[in-house]
């Protein structure tokens, strides 16, 4: 096992960002600055600091639904995936936490 965190940040599925889904862009940015990887997931329903809800119901525009993106990395380089995010122009809210990361078996 080794010391890590866990970094999360919450966007909207269809926001865009240097023309590309915001998701898809957080993903290659934190892998070319090396990050160990990351994962985006839908989200079922949820609101954020607007107040907004959206559900995943069966009348709602697709692209609407609220996603997290995340990433299990050393701080010092999620520490410096917030700052590439905050240089390019965007305020997303995100949290971070102390977390350990391994694998199982002989791998």
């Amino acid at each position: 096992m080794r010391d890590c965190v866990y970094l999360k940040f919450f966007v909207i599925e269809s926001q865009r960002h240097a023309g590309q889904l915001l998701y898809q862009w957080l993903l290659r940015e934190a892998s070319s600055l090396g990050l160990p990887g990351g994962s985006a997931f839908r989200a079922v329903a949820g609101y954020g600091r607007h107040q907004v809800l959206h559900e995943a119901r069966f009348y709602e525009l697709a692209g609407e639904l609220p996603m997290e993106v995340v990433f299990v990395a050393d701080r010092p380089d999620a520490d410096r995936l917030i700052a590439h995010v905050a240089a390019a122009g965007l305020s997303l809210f995100h949290y971070m936490m102390p977390a350990q990361s391994g694998t199982t078996g002989n791998v």
